[in-house]
């Protein structure tokens, strides 16, 4: 790797004020890792370089059409001070499925975890290590072929960025509110919905937007035909926990090609399994909810990502109607799993899936040739 950096720029004090309180994405770090595709050569080896602007012909491929995604992955500190990334492969296939439906070049998985690696080595400084909080990791992929026409690019730039950050609706996960989006979509079958897209995200703004200047904190998203079946939130999963003689049961919406494929997700419905909690993927329709919620068989409901980690939410409201699931507060099941989840991510809790990667053994195996 090409090293344009000089080590870290910014003063301790910074560092450890960024420590303190980081938010989400408030301050950045040292560096950046850049990587360059084209259609003739492949891709170049990854360049660490100084965090800083870039510049971007306007006739660049990205400006025009579209091409563009994303990833968000995160680097815990361990308790012996060490820092491991959370299911970095997973994150690393995820972003080639986007680039696959976008028509861009897909990055090796190895590559993709050297990149993170060097990134979180390089600005290791920068890893906090209090309650919640980590090092928030967004590779970013643009097309930035210089010439207009409706085609994919033949070049690509993809830039690792990285931020101290804690969970981006606060430490104390307290519950949320939500609403539905009233005669907009976001996705269909066969469209770009599962996709970590710019445009997937832009879609969602305008709903967005109206719900918190109602005093929502986010919009929970229906299906694009029949405007019925629950989705996801904007940028989060969603899950159900109901509630009969029987007992509890645990249940989200499928992945069909409309709701992004979440590794939290993914995480919880293992995590659950595992503490013996019946789980399935099945669709919930929005009148499903509000009957469950009034009659109190649905009892808790939180949505789950990378960047909120796992949030209660306590209300929603649709077309006619504004209910309380449970009492409103968060629910045992929640706190159960999410506890489950940040005590791996934190290293106080056993891995038993393997989804912690030492940050310099990784690097140390790709320069040794034996990574993975």
């Amino acid at each position: 790797m090409s090293d344009g950096g000089t080590g870290p720029r910014t003063d301790a004090g910074t560092i450890a004020r960024a420590h303190r309180d980081p938010g989400f994405c408030r301050f950045h770090t040292d560096h950046v890792v850049v990587l360059e595709w084209s259609a003739g050569t492949g891709w170049a080896e990854p360049s660490l370089e100084p965090y800083g602007a870039f510049t971007m012909d306007p006739a660049a491929s990205v400006l025009h059409y579209g091409q563009s995604i994303f990833e968000g992955l995160k680097v815990f500190r361990q308790p012996d001070g060490s820092a491991a990334l959370f299911r970095v492969g997973d994150h690393a296939r995820r972003m080639a499925r986007s680039a696959w439906r976008l028509a861009m070049a897909e990055m090796p998985t190895e590559l993709f975890q050297r990149a993170c690696a060097e990134l979180a080595v390089a600005d290791d400084a920068w890893i906090p290590g209090g309650p919640g909080q980590s090092l928030y990791i967004r590779p970013l992929m643009v097309a930035n072929e210089s010439e207009l026409g409706l085609r994919d690019s033949a070049r690509y730039r993809c830039m690792f960025l990285a931020y101290p950050v804690e969970p981006c609706f606060g430490r104390d996960f307290a519950p949320i509110s939500v609403t539905t989006p009233g005669d907009l979509v976001r996705a269909v079958r066969g469209g770009t919905g599962e996709a970590k897209c710019a445009g997937n995200y832009a879609a969602s703004l305008r709903a967005r937007k109206e719900a918190v200047a109602r005093g929502f904190h986010e919009v929970l998203w229906l299906d694009g035909l029949e405007r019925r079946w629950v989705e996801e939130l904007s940028g989060m999963n969603v899950f159900f926990v109901w509630r009969d003689a029987s007992g509890v049961r645990l249940t989200t919406p499928e992945c069909r090609g409309t709701i992004v494929r979440g590794i939290t997700r993914d995480c919880l419905l293992t995590l659950a399994r595992d503490a013996g909690i019946p789980v399935s993927q099945e669709p919930t329709s929005i009148d499903a909810l509000v009957d469950g919620a009034t009659s109190g068989r649905l009892v808790e409901m939180f949505a789950c990502g990378t960047a909120a980690v796992v949030v209660p939410v306590g209300r929603v409201a649709t077309d006619g109607h504004d209910v309380t699931v449970g009492d409103g507060r968060e629910g045992p099941v929640t706190a159960r799993l999410r506890d489950a989840l940040t005590g791996i991510q934190h290293g106080v809790r056993p891995d038993r899936h393997g989804w912690l990667r030492n940050v310099r053994n990784d690097l140390a195996s790709v320069r040794t040739g034996t990574h993975r």
